[in-house]
């Protein structure tokens, strides 16, 4: 099946865009950057209850080589939760601070420029010790902004197209993007190093849930504007592009 409109199928966004943002030895002109409105690298929620998280351990039970060999999608979860400690690996080897070098604190996954336009929220649906809810994964801090408590399983699965696995799995990882923080330096092309940034963060996610004998699947089918508001994003500065979900296997 074909998702999407189909006069904006055959209206070439995609393919004008490839080849708009294309670089070429004529087309860099070398513009400095404004430093005054650089974005934060950071969104907060400085009103939100604040849930700390474990430190930084090594959860790891099997090696790189066989994390490489075992991962791959998985859609049928068990009613077994994750633990806290188990998230809060998840959340840090996907996208957490690991080293401070300069004054400027990196992060497990590359991203364009070091600008870091992806932010973490995730949907609880069965993680000990945490109430169902929505959350956003504060990085710089390691632990975790409430945002609303509730079941929202089901909605999540709708938002996702239906896709049943939103609702059954232990948590739902939602990544939106703001884009003027790689649009700053990068302008239109920006957008290509945003997407591939969630791909690094998505990869990290996978093969940070086989490492704990966890499943893990990627999703981009999903109604963008419906998950916005479940996160309470705007969708036009900051915007859902990607979510995944993870869990015990069935």
């Amino acid at each position: 099946m074909v998702y999407g409109n189909p006069e904006f199928m055959k209206e070439k966004i995609g393919d004008n865009f490839q080849n708009k943002t294309k670089y070429s030895r004529f087309s860099l002109n070398g513009a400095g950057l404004d430093w005054g409105i650089k974005p934060d690298l950071y969104k907060s929620y400085p009103n939100s209850k604040k849930i700390k998280l474990a430190p930084q351990k090594d959860l790891s039970k099997i090696s790189f080589i066989e994390m490489l060999k075992k991962r791959k999608s998985i859609r049928n979860f068990s009613d077994k939760p994750i633990n806290k400690d188990q998230l809060s690996y998840l959340l840090w080897t996907t996208t957490g601070i690991n080293r401070e070098e300069f004054n400027f604190k990196f992060r497990t996954a590359p991203s364009a420029g070091a600008l870091y336009p992806i932010e973490t929220y995730i949907v609880v649906n069965n993680v000990e010790g945490l109430s169902k809810g929505i959350y956003h994964y504060s990085i710089k801090e390691h632990l975790l902004d409430e945002i609303k408590l509730g079941d929202f399983g089901i909605e999540t699965a709708n938002a996702a197209l239906g896709q049943k696995m939103c609702a059954d799995a232990a948590v739902v990882f939602i990544w939106t993007a703001i884009f003027e923080r790689s649009k700053w330096k990068y302008g239109q092309r920006a957008y290509r190093y945003i997407y591939l940034d969630a791909g690094h963060i998505g990869q990290n996610l996978a093969l940070s849930a086989t490492s704990l004998d966890l499943g893990s699947c990627q999703i981009a089918a999903l109604f963008d504007d419906e998950v916005n508001k479940l996160i309470n994003v705007d969708g036009e500065e900051e915007s859902t592009i990607y979510m995944s979900v993870v869990g015990n296997i069935a």
